[in-house]
């Protein structure tokens, strides 16, 4: 049996800024090391958890161009190439492959309403385009449009897919794209999900790794799942996740009345790489908003509870 190129372990790495919404590259380089310590098997930049939608090219290319230099080959680096149409994608591939990322991940197009034939079209001219091995990302939170399952099978199983990231939350939908996945004998398709708080079960039925936000501030804690899991003890993977299930909670204390999701989220895990000492500076990409003193005392002692302090 074929084993996909990627599988594994591989966060969506935050993307540290200083004040004055600059890349901050030594912490950038500081929390890759971090994640590789770790064991991960790969790093995903300039996804969602990467504030990959309020960064200017130019950051995304220093972010890329960081990644790949500091990496050095050790694991896959995997680029976000995510913008509303083709051909703005297309750009944003040639700067990864240009930069020597090893992978690329792509959403539908968004903005405009697209039928799944265009979607179709949009992930086959983008493979004509470029050699780099392309990643669906399913997040209909941010684009609007769920992949259709379907259509993904045909493109793994024409090679013009390598593999899906899949973040939509319909754990339904992903069982059928690991059923599609064996019935067709596409074991070289690697399916990966981005529901962190299930990563023990997905795995047992077949995920071939996880993408989880979370591993930004507890990557060990993600690879324990992974390595429980392929040595058949899935009591010790089921514990190791209940204990990440209670600091997940972390995301949730910034208060809605107040900021967005997004801000409580990716605050909250910036916060906690503060922290752990992994970056500088716990600061946003605008408009995001901060948490407050005390939002930021309660997710301390969610990470003292969880033995990370």
């Amino acid at each position: 049996m074929m084993t996909p190129a990627f599988r594994g372990i591989i966060p969506p790495v935050c993307t540290p800024l200083h004040d004055d919404f600059s890349v901050d590259v030594v912490s950038l380089q500081r929390a890759l090391e971090f994640l590789l310590d770790a064991g991960v098997d790969g790093v995903f930049v300039l996804g969602s958890t990467s504030e990959v939608a309020y960064l200017p090219d130019a950051q995304r290319r220093t972010v890329i161009e960081t990644a790949v230099r500091q990496v050095a080959g050790r694991v896959p680096v995997l680029a976000g190439c995510i913008d509303m149409t083709t051909l703005r994608v297309a750009e944003h591939i040639a700067v990864a492959q240009d930069a020597g990322a090893d992978a690329v991940v792509v959403t539908a197009p968004f903005y405009t309403r697209t039928h799944v034939a265009e979607i179709e079209q949009h992930f086959r001219l983008l493979h004509a385009a470029t050699g780099l091995p392309i990643f669906a990302y399913d997040i209909p939170v941010a684009v609007h449009s769920k992949l259709d399952t379907a259509m993904i099978l045909k493109l793994a199983q024409e090679g013009v897919l390598a593999g899906l990231k899949d973040s939509s939350g319909d754990d339904s939908s992903f069982r059928y794209v690991l059923q599609g996945k064996k019935d067709r004998g596409l074991d070289g398709f690697a399916v990966f999900t981005g529901s962190e708080l299930v990563v023990d079960n997905l795995l047992s039925i077949g995920a071939d790794g996880a993408v989880p936000g979370l591993g930004n501030v507890d990557p060990a804690g993600y690879v324990t799942i992974f390595d429980r899991v392929r040595c058949g003890d899935q009591a010790a993977a089921n514990a190791e996740q209940d204990r990440l299930l209670r600091l997940f909670t972390i995301v949730g204390i910034g208060d809605p009345a107040r900021i967005g999701r997004s801000s409580a989220a990716l605050g909250a895990f910036k916060y906690g790489m503060k922290l752990r000492g992994v970056i500088d500076n716990a600061v946003l990409a605008p408009p995001q908003l901060p948490l407050t003193a005390d939002e930021q005392v309660r997710i301390k002692a969610g990470l003292v509870e969880a033995g990370l302090l």
